[in-house]
């Protein structure tokens, strides 16, 4: 997701309203993650955590390709690579992976 940051606007404010405008999900309670370096110029990766106040998903197919909810148990079998539908989770050296094992880990604060 690119941020595309409009002037005056925060990073938090940022992720929220793209989460909104890619994903038809509206956020609450954001929580900064990590960062991790992006291999393209002036880039960087930021992870967040967020609660969902809205669970359907209407995905802008210019931006995202797809994007589905998972229970926390299916996602421990996408990290352990038993996912019967052959799912996995990016590996560890993605940030997306810690931010995926955090919530798995229950370290988020909220579900």
């Amino acid at each position: 997701m690119d941020l595309g940051q409009q002037p005056g606007e925060s990073l938090e404010d940022a992720v929220v309203r793209e989460v909104q405008e890619e994903a038809g999900v509206t956020l609450q309670e954001l929580a900064y993650h990590s960062s991790q370096p992006w291999p393209f110029p002036s880039s960087l990766m930021i992870g967040c955590h967020a609660k969902a106040l809205t669970r359907d998903i209407v995905v802008d197919r210019k931006e995202l390709e797809d994007a589905r909810w998972f229970s926390r148990d299916e996602v421990v079998t996408m990290l352990k690579r038993q996912h019967p539908a052959g799912l996995t989770t990016p590996p560890p050296v993605a940030i997306a992976h810690h931010i995926i094992r955090a919530w798995v880990d229950d370290e988020v604060g909220f579900d």
